[in-house]
């Protein structure tokens, strides 16, 4: 596939901007804080019926070897200071000098059923991440994204290019009429680069459509979390902080039932308040995390959290809640989600108008349908749509439209400090950790299982 200038697409990764703008901006906070944690992160594959070859995995080694080569160019850093001025002058020229050393912290081996040999033969992939935290938080995405390719180039072959950017048009179209305002999130499950690329252009060219013929339209393309095409393609980068987050900072501490409040200090202290500031509430549970985002926040200007703790008592304080512009749902029912929000909102007397940006196995019915019950509830919508958007293909030789289904692959850090690391989602489907600490955990912050129809993590999109 060959691109406008008629060069064709690189496979893999070529740029350590090829990531989403969240582990850059987690990286900035690690380096201020915890430049000396050690971790480590392991692979899942949600999707255990898709398996790798042996060619996948020959090919994937190459290049999980070549992301050694990468370097931030002068250009992406000149680029970051302008378009990511939260990003610090410190952080940036330690990304400067940054490179990833696969060699020693990547483990990935490929493990066949029985003896069998030969490229075709089928095998479980295991792969896991060690390293300081601030070294190895970058991994995650090309790594999936690598996967995915892997699987695509070698496995599942029944599938082409075609249509990908009229595709993606369509549902920028569709979205924008409805008035959706919406974001490309699809790095980490994208079928390849030129497929994003492709999704990127449609997005792009719906939107100037909508602009040109349509100018009553309130949809809008928010941007992309992708750095590097957020820079390809002159959008907004677009993202805060992933899981990993308040995973990292619970098992430092050891200590579950502060993590929360805990990792908001650390991150107002990184970047300030009302800067970043959409919160991802589901890492031990909804209901945990808004016990922590009604707490006083530090006064702005304060860096240490350690010394940053404010007077729950001092009424006149301003809250989590109040400084947060808003948060992200990424598991569980997503309308029972608006519901609790908004019930959150109108307890804590907060009368501005806040955000729930929604990441969660979205496609066309469901962003319209949260729209409409968001906008009820006197709360305003956004979405970060990923999956739909960069892996959604169809047999090339069915005559019955029959899906290509997408890996559900993920990455999680598994310790932290030497302790294991547990996530505890608002669907049991996501939950992460060894049983005992799990068990140990519900009770520490009050975790009651919960499940959603649209969890099957297995089958998902297919």
């Amino acid at each position: 596939m060959a691109t406008a200038n008629g060069q064709p697409h690189p496979a893999g990764i070529f740029s350590l901007l090829d990531t989403d703008l969240y582990k850059l901006t987690m990286q900035n906070a690690v380096l201020k804080y915890f430049p000396t944690v050690p971790v480590a992160y392991k692979f899942t594959n949600r999707t255990p019926q898709f398996q790798l070859t042996r060619a996948a995995f020959n090919w994937l080694q190459a290049q999980i070897a070549a992301l050694g080569n990468l370097r931030v160019t002068d250009d992406e850093i000149q680029w970051l200071e302008k378009s990511c001025r939260y990003l610090d002058e410190g952080y940036l020229q330690y990304l400067r000098d940054f490179r990833l050393r696969p060699e020693e912290q990547v483990v990935c081996e490929f493990n066949a059923a029985g003896e069998e040999r030969g490229d075709e033969v089928k095998g479980e992939l295991h792969l896991s991440i060690q390293g300081l935290w601030v070294d190895t938080i970058l991994y995650e995405i090309p790594l999936l994204a690598l996967i995915s390719e892997a699987y695509f180039k070698f496995v599942d072959t029944d599938w082409t290019h075609e249509g990908q950017r009229e595709s993606a048009k369509e549902k920028g179209l569709h979205l924008l009429e409805a008035g959706c305002v919406f974001s490309e999130f699809g790095s980490r499950r994208r079928r390849d680069y030129t497929t994003h690329c492709m999704v990127m252009e449609g997005l792009i060219a719906a939107q100037q459509d909508a602009f040109t013929h349509h100018p009553t339209w309130t949809g809008k393309l928010g941007g992309t979390s992708n750095v590097h095409m957020a820079m390809k393609y002159s959008l907004a980068p677009i993202g805060t902080v992933a899981h990993e987050w308040f995973m990292a900072i619970a098992a430092i501490h050891d200590d579950y039932s502060s993590a929360n409040e805990r990792a908001l200090q650390y991150w107002t202290g990184t970047f300030g308040r009302g800067v970043l500031s959409i919160a991802l509430t589901d890492t031990f549970g909804t209901p945990a995390f808004l016990r922590s985002f009604a707490r006083p926040a530090p006064k702005s200007g304060t860096t240490d959290p350690d010394t940053a703790v404010a007077d729950p008592a001092d009424h006149q304080h301003a809250t989590y809640a109040d400084i947060f512009t808003g948060v992200r749902q990424d598991s569980g029912d997503p309308l029972r989600f608006i519901d609790t929000m908004a019930t959150f909102y109108r307890d804590q007397n907060i009368s501005q108008k806040k955000t729930i940006v929604f990441s969660d196995s979205l496609n066309l019915t469901r962003c319209i349908e949260y729209k409409t019950a968001t906008e009820a509830a006197g709360l305003t919508p956004s979405f970060g749509i990923g999956t739909f958007f960069t892996n959604d293909f169809r047999r090339a030789s069915s005559q019955a439209e029959e899906k290509s289904p997408p890996l559900n692959i993920v990455i999680k850090l598994s310790e932290a400090a030497g302790r294991q690391a547990v996530k505890l989602s608002d669907d049991v489907g996501k939950n992460t950790g060894q049983d005992e600490l799990v068990r140990r955990i519900k009770d520490e912050v009050g975790y009651a299982d919960r499940s959603w129809w649209g969890g099957d993590e297995a089958h998902r999109w297919d």
